[in-house]
């Protein structure tokens, strides 16, 4: 066994003497332990919020969107969009018009996002995530429905019961006459009818309403050109590689986004948050290494002697040092190894039964959603390695500066 490991283990496991630096020792453990603990914790907790961001998002957004780089809109054929259909990997192609417009219900307005999408948009396993009330359609040319957000829905008093109550939409047009008094010159008017609200996040419940695109295409007068162009891939093939083909199909005049992408800011965001929440925890972890560092200076004091007769019998200044730094390490290693389980643990009890509620009653899930991954144990790790280190450093240097003739 290696010598220096042997001594600071003894040093460790010493029952003899119950006295202060051993209390302190112990107490240096614990502190590691749950600095650790909470570290694993609180980066799950972050996973599973960026995971179920990512899951209610792309429950809405398609999982690979086309939109023009230059412009908000775009012209197409159906040479263009045979092109994209017989792109490898591609299953549903959606056509999207999508502008801002004022909508009207009774005596209640609210000015929200109008998004026209083809028959097919509820193909592409649309709001599987979150809520749905009423009947889930886009009606029929003659007879157009459409699909609200609960938030707009709220704004405006809709009620989908009433089968006589139109929701009415208002879009700005230009004038032909710059100098006319009739204000009906300067919008566009219809109606559509509510079928049903959706409830899927806060941004995409006050903001949407979903309606057929031949409705909105004739409101907003938009002839053959589209805002965007939605797509599905076939099971079994990577997005990014169906990403990758499409970006080689169209050229640069467009760009091809998947579900991260379309949210990139607020994914970013979670993440940077993640970051400085690990550097926060680990200045804790930081300042309960302290205890070692003390523990350590008084265990080089009183075990002097030990020390000074370890160097008359021939001990190098090395051997000293790396006694030490491993007493250091047993404790932080220890503290750190119960960390790990407990935050594991933890953690799972958590995404299993769900204890931790979130206390909201109208939110999409009960409880506050984990992922455990091991690159968060790893760096966990590292960093109680590097503070280890330095705490225990200072300690080792000076107990190998005791002499021989310190008997």
């Amino acid at each position: 066994m290696n010598l220096s490991y042997f001594i600071a283990a003894r040093y460790f496991r010493s029952k003899k003497k119950r006295n202060f630096i051993t209390i302190l020792s112990r107490i240096s453990m614990v502190g590691v332990a749950i600095g650790t603990m909470a570290l694993v914790i609180v980066l799950s907790v972050f996973n599973g919020l960026e995971d179920l961001v990512r899951g209610l998002y792309a429950s809405f957004d398609a999982e690979l969107k086309i939109e023009a780089v230059q412009g908000k809109s775009f012209l197409y054929d159906e040479d263009f969009i045979s092109k994209i259909t017989n792109t490898e990997g591609v299953e549903v192609v959606t056509e999207v018009i999508e502008d801002n417009a004022l909508f009207k219900y009774k005596d209640y307005q609210h000015l929200a996002r109008l998004k026209g999408v083809s028959e097919n948009y509820l193909d592409q396993g649309r709001f599987e995530e979150g809520y749905v009330w009423g009947n889930l359609e886009l009606g029929t040319d003659s007879q157009p429905k459409a699909i609200i957000g609960r938030g707009v829905g709220f704004y405006l008093s809709i009620d989908i019961e009433n089968e006589f109550e139109l929701l009415q939409v208002f879009y700005p047009k230009a004038p032909r006459n710059a100098g006319t008094l009739d204000p009906r010159q300067l919008y566009a008017r219809n109606v559509i009818k509510p079928a049903a609200f959706f409830s899927i996040e806060k941004e995409f419940d006050d903001n949407y309403i979903i309606a057929p695109i031949g409705f909105v295409r004739d409101l907003l007068s938009y002839g053959q050109k589209l805002t965007s162009i939605e797509i599905k891939v076939h099971e079994g093939y990577r997005i990014s590689t169906v990403k990758n083909n499409l970006k080689t199909v169209l050229g640069q005049d467009f760009s091809v986004k998947d579900t991260d992408e379309q949210h990139a800011g607020l994914l970013r965001t979670i993440k940077i948050e993640k970051l400085f929440v690990f550097i926060t925890l680990s200045f804790i972890l930081a300042v309960a290494s302290f205890n070692i560092f003390f523990s350590l200076s008084m265990m080089a004091i009183e075990k002097k002697k030990d020390t000074a007769v370890l160097i008359a019998m021939g001990a190098k200044t090395d051997l000293i040092k790396k006694i030490y730094m491993k007493q250091g390490a047993i404790i932080a290693f220890s503290g750190a190894i119960i960390g790990l389980v407990l935050g594991y643990l933890v953690c799972l009890v958590q995404s299993t039964f769900g204890i931790v509620s979130l206390g909201i009653s109208s939110s999409v899930i009960d409880s506050y959603p984990v992922k455990m991954i091991w690159t968060d144990f790893l760096w966990t790790s590292i960093a109680v390695i590097t503070i280890t280190f330095v705490a225990s450093y200072r300690p080792a240097v000076i107990a190998s500066k005791v002499k021989s003739t310190d008997l």
